[in-house]
């Protein structure tokens, strides 16, 4: 659940550390080749012997410290294991202190490069990768990272992490121990994605917490090889990491530059508006801000003007992907694709964005917006190729223009939508009678809208109003992260605001967001309960694609598709992430393309001058 003004890729969802896989693809040469680096279609852009990547700065400053605020809603935490099911993962545990075999460059689409791992081998036939384990790798606790604590790694997500490792991994065979730096994985099925989804695959220690089971770990301080430490910590209140002073990795091309602080100490605040008033208060040090309305009022002031705060827009070329309300056709009242089509002609983007958003805002019209993913106009030839095997199967209207989300700017208006909607519902069989919207029953249209940020109800207090001229009452829910994180692993709920992180080459967690058999897996990102088997056929020919022109054809079916089926109202996107901070950092001159603000100020930030303790 996010706010619809967020910027994208600003905050992470709550089970991200599973979809670290998502960003990286493969490389797609018929022969075995091994080596330092793999792409999906070029040359890696960083040779064997390259030094750093260009958006870390070698000779950025080491020590101090950093402030931060506990990203996106989650205002407390009671572990310290990101991959199981159950609970809340305290802020940073992912990016400081877990590694993979191989990591995604930040300005690269679709290439990785090895970390724990040294050396990679996609097999001639590519039912297997094989990786070979860097000798100085160590865990925290002194330990080689070995072959079996990558294979323990695998087995343990596959039987007690969260859902979707089941999902990201399900053509996955096996892990094999080759030797004690030499691991192997088998694959079931020709998937071109699956050699760098277990590249991507975090790994750590079977010492950790022994004698528990793996997802009953609450907190107990992770056994991983990543850069930093747990040094303390106050449930609800904050966490401090502190650099490992025997990190293994600290040379390496991929970290040189990186994680330079000493210390990274998050304090949780039970709001956005507690959060932006410690802000200004001196309390932490950067913000990524993402509401419209306090960029444009709240940042200023004479700590702004005298240069102690900084204020600036950070420009990014990710892919915006899809935020929108979704909702959940698993209940009677959404099954209807005219009922869902009405739905969203009651938001009035126009408005919002010149009323509530000072205009900072263009409105998501794909599943994978702002990239040459997006499906346009009339399918192309790829596209029909694909699609006519299905047509039995297919909305007659998917051959037809792909749908673009209602507009109210003139001649358009408001009005209209709803005059419009009115006639869908009354074809599904709602009428207007005795003051409610109805359907042959006599049964009144209700739903409930469930977030977990109070500050969303203005925007969907607009909504509700327009939703209510059409005769249906809605019902805002604001709860607790933990609850709301709770109810939406039980897919307990009608209607709520979601962003799906976008992705520049999608693979296999389009199965865990569209497919059948992820509807009924507890935990899964099939929100909206959608089973198709066109589209879990048109997934299934996104992962096997050979060309990224095959990749693009398979992602805009899937996403003309998709958009035919009005199971969201979708939101807004901006091409930038607005960073507020203390002036005291070192930033590097080179920016990366594709990032996400709260990762790439730890990574890559430095400090230059000391920080005035409050």
């Amino acid at each position: 659940m996010l706010d619809p003004s967020l910027a994208p890729l600003a905050v992470v969802m709550s089970r991200s550390i599973a979809r670290i896989v998502f960003c990286i693809s493969t490389l797609l040469t018929p022969l075995a080749w091994a080596g330092h680096a793999f792409s999906l279609y070029d040359t890696p852009k960083y040779p064997p012997d390259f030094a750093h990547f260009e958006y870390h700065n070698p000779n950025a400053s080491k020590g101090g410290e950093i402030y931060l605020a506990n990203p996106g809603a989650a205002n407390s935490f009671d572990k310290f294991n990101p991959f199981s099911m159950k609970g809340v993962a305290a802020a940073g545990l992912s990016n400081l202190m877990f590694e993979s075999l191989a990591i995604g460059s930040a300005d690269e689409v679709a290439t990785m490069y090895g970390l724990l791992a040294e050396d990679m081998t996609l097999a001639s036939d590519r039912m297997s990768m094989t990786f070979r384990l860097h000798g100085k790798a160590r865990f925290n606790n002194g330990d080689p990272v070995t072959a079996d604590d990558v294979k323990y790694s695998f087995d343990t997500l596959m039987a007690k992490g969260a859902p979707q490792f089941k999902m990201i991994f399900a053509d996955v065979k096996q892990a094999v121990v080759i030797d004690a730096r030499t691991v192997r994985f088998d694959f079931k099925s020709l998937n071109r994605e699956l050699p760098l989804i277990v590249g991507g695959m975090p790994v750590f220690s079977r010492k950790w917490a022994a004698g528990t089971p793996f997802d009953k770990i609450q907190l107990v301080a992770p056994v991983a090889s990543g850069p930093y430490l747990i040094e303390r910590f106050d449930v609800g209140r904050s966490i401090i990491y502190r650099k490992n002073p025997d990190y293994w990795g600290a040379e390496l091309p991929v970290r040189k530059g990186a994680f330079n602080f000493d210390r990274i100490v998050y304090r949780f605040y039970k709001d956005d508006v507690a959060r932006l008033e410690a802000f200004l208060a001196g309390e932490f040090d950067v913000v990524v801000e993402y509401r419209a309305k306090n960029w444009a009022r709240m940042y200023k002031g004479p700590k702004f003007e005298s240069g102690e705060l900084i204020k600036k827009t950070l420009r990014h070329q990710n892919g915006a992907g899809m935020q929108a309300f979704v909702m959940n056709m698993r209940r009677p009242q959404f099954q209807d694709k005219r009922v869902r089509q009405a739905l969203g002609l009651a938001l009035d983007f126009e408005w919002m964005n010149r009323q509530l958003f000072y205009a900072q805002y263009v409105r998501i019209d794909s599943f994978f917006s702002n990239s040459e993913l997006a499906a346009r106009g009339e399918p192309t030839p790829a596209e029909l190729a694909l699609l006519e095997p299905l047509r039995d199967q297919l909305d007659p209207d998917v051959f037809g223009p792909v749908p673009l989300p209602p507009s109210t700017e003139a001649p358009a208006s408001l009005r209209a939508n709803l005059l419009k909607a009115r006639d869908l519902l009354k074809q599904a069989g709602w009428e207007y009678r005795d003051g409610a919207l109805r359907n042959a029953k006599g049964e009144a249209f209700t739903f409930e809208i469930l977030d977990d940020q109070s500050a969303l109800s203005r925007i969907i207090a607009v909504y509700v109003r327009n939703l209510e001229k059409l005769g249906i009452t809605v019902r805002q829910r604001t709860a607790d992260f933990a609850l709301v994180q709770k109810r939406m692993e039980e897919f307990d709920f009608d209607m709520t605001s979601q962003r799906f992180p976008d992705v520049t080459s999608p693979g296999n967690e389009m199965f865990d967001m569209f497919g059948a058999k992820a509807a009924d897996e507890n935990g899964s990102s099939n929100y909206w309960g959608l089973k198709d088997p066109a589209v879990d056929k048109l997934v299934t020919a996104l992962v096997r694609a050979n060309t990224r022109a095959e990749l693009v054809a398979a992602a805009r079916a899937l996403d003309r598709v998709l958009l035919h089926k009005h199971m969201a109202v979708p939101h807004w996107y901006s091409a930038t992430h607005r960073v507020a901070y203390r002036n005291r950092f070192g930033i590097p001159a080179v920016s990366p393309k594709y990032y996400q603000a709260d990762p790439y100020v730890i990574s890559s930030w430095w400090q230059v001058k000391p920080r005035k303790q409050n």
